[in-house]
């Protein structure tokens, strides 16, 4: 069973491989470089959502936030929030569930009913990020039919434990690939432990002077994989 299960999701096994950065680089996060993407996973959180857009507009930072249809049901509101403070809404999912555990048929039906939510809640999503990071190949199809463009990540804050700290998501952050990188963070504990957001929250400023340290400019997936403006106008 376990075999099947992990055949099941090999486009994120391949992606998150030693090889994956070079065969499948886009799936993975990789883009431009001098440039780093930071998006959201898990929302949006009536509290912690409000909280962490307060302090990236404090910071002048824009990013992507995948949310859930479920979360977005209970607080439709702040998807049209997030788009107009200038952030990228993707699909997450319909509810926190692993693909790994889900037949081909019920994947396709979360990823297009998540899809219609958050279109109804006034949010056009072009990214998608399945729970857990198990891509399945449906998955991935079914995303691509409504325009999506799957991506995982390259570094991940781990601010989704009760035991995690600011220092810890910034020592954890700094561990993964960020020139021209992914990175992973939460803006609900739905899943994770109470309060976690807080953590992620407080971690946010010494990020800045991580990513100032090395040069690079934070901005959303949509800017991710594009030429910056200086280029394009040469």
């Amino acid at each position: 069973m376990e075999k099947l299960r992990a055949l099941h999701t090999v486009p994120s096994s391949v992606a998150f491989s030693p090889v994956g950065p070079r065969l499948t680089p886009r799936l993975r996060g990789i883009g431009r470089p001098g440039h780093v993407a930071l998006t959201f996973d898990d929302g949006p959180d009536p509290v912690g959502t409000r909280a962490i857009m307060d302090v990236l507009g404090e910071l002048g930072w824009h990013a992507t936030f995948f949310v859930l249809a479920d979360m977005v049901r209970r607080s439709p509101g702040l998807v049209t929030e997030l788009v107009a403070a200038g952030h990228d809404v993707g699909v997450h999912a319909s509810a926190h569930r692993s693909h790994r555990h889900m037949t081909p048929a019920r994947i396709r039906d979360d990823v297009r009913r998540a899809h219609a939510t958050i279109v109804d809640a006034g949010a056009l999503p072009t990214f998608y990020r399945p729970p857990h990071g198990a891509l399945s190949p449906e998955g991935l199809v079914t995303a691509r039919g409504l325009g999506m463009r799957a991506v995982l990540w390259t570094a991940w804050g781990r601010d989704w434990r009760a035991e995690a700290t600011p220092d810890s998501v910034c020592a954890d952050v700094a561990a993964g690939r960020l020139d021209g990188g992914t990175v992973l963070l939460h803006d609900s504990d739905c899943v994770s432990a109470p309060g976690s957001w807080r953590t992620t929250l407080a971690a946010l400023p010494r990020l800045d002077d991580l990513f100032a340290a090395r040069d690079l400019t934070v901005g959303p997936l949509s800017e991710h994989f594009t030429a910056p403006r200086s280029t394009l106008a040469a």
